[in-house]
């Protein structure tokens, strides 16, 4: 009778086989499999005895690999090879000695310190794998939404469908210009409509989270927000207002770094606005390890950077 369709190959067999082939003995491969040398007998024979061929030539002194074993022994390494991989990948899920973090940045991250982050986790954890997208909000709760992220930073306000915001820090957003006069007082909404803006994120445009909420703002007043120059990084929008081509918006933490253009003068709005920065993840999901430190790490960060925080006096940036 020819052997049943049924496979009937189990891992412990493979491995049992490929101890015999390698050291020549059933007794030899017991020792190393730590069990008998009957439990690896038994193993053998059953596959030999379901698919009706030997797999070695019983000599007096050592096994020898018969055509069968022969064309058995590479899809037998394949095999354990194969699950000895998934192995070590389902256990890195539940550790931190390996596995990858998916994590999505807002793209002004830098100006949080969260480079810092990045840093920090691989000298805590050298063996995860990190892929880090640093894209705008929009983009970043697109992909938690979708699941090529696991989790990310983000601005608010997203369209948050199907996602777990949790807000981490505000972040004052003021108006900018060289021009001393612009920023006197506090700027509303008629003002800002009347300036001549520098807007970044060109990308994006009225999609990204800060001018989400200066587009609701000027509908409420009854005016309409225009740009005269869009670029696609808020460094080249500062670069044109401090040449005098116009104003733009940015937030604090941008206005406070050391990069921030000399001559630039602040005033924030009448009726504050705030970026919110928030983590998001996808609703009934379960982080993997590495991700739910990354985000652990971002978090703490972000708090302590909101309480380190002080108020600044508008003005001439120095």
């Amino acid at each position: 009778m020819p052997p049943s369709s049924a496979p009937a190959i189990t891992l412990n067999q493979l491995r049992a086989f490929l101890a015999s082939a390698r050291l020549g003995s059933f007794s030899a491969a017991a020792t190393e499999l730590r069990t008998t040398q009957p439990s690896v007998s038994e193993l053998i024979k059953r596959m030999e005895d379901h698919y009706r061929v030997p797999l070695f030539t019983r000599g007096p002194r050592r096994l020898v690999l018969t055509a069968a074993g022969e064309e058995l022994l590479p899809y037998a390494q394949q095999a354990t090879e194969a699950a000895e991989g998934a192995d070590r990948a389902l256990r890195s899920l539940t550790s931190l000695d390996g596995g990858v973090a998916t994590f999505g940045l807002l793209r002004n991250a830098d100006y949080y310190f969260l480079s810092e982050l990045l840093e920090s986790f691989h000298a805590r954890h050298p063996k995860v794998r990190l892929r880090i997208v640093g894209l705008n909000s929009v983009e970043v709760a697109e992909a938690v939404s979708s699941g090529d992220l696991e989790a990310g930073l983000v601005v608010l306000p997203i369209d948050g469908e199907g996602l777990d915001v949790t807000p981490l820090l505000r972040d004052e957003v003021v108006y900018v210009s060289a021009d001393p006069q612009r920023t006197a007082q506090p700027v509303t909404m008629a003002d800002l409509a009347a300036a001549k803006l520098i807007l970044y994120d060109a990308h994006y445009g009225w999609r990204d989270p800060t001018r989400r909420q200066l587009a609701e703002r000027a509908q409420v007043a009854g005016v309409t927000l225009s740009a005269v120059i869009e670029v696609e990084h808020v460094e080249s929008a500062l670069h044109i207002v401090a040449r005098g081509a116009g104003d733009t918006i940015v937030s604090r933490a941008v206005a406070h770094s050391r990069t921030f253009p000399e001559g630039l003068h602040t005033i924030g709005f009448a009726e504050p606005l705030y970026d919110t920065i928030a983590v998001v993840r996808r609703q009934g999901t379960v982080l993997s390890p590495a991700t739910q430190e990354i985000t652990r790490l971002a978090r703490r960060m972000l708090l302590a950077h909101g309480a380190a925080q002080r108020p600044a006096r508008d003005g001439l940036r120095t």
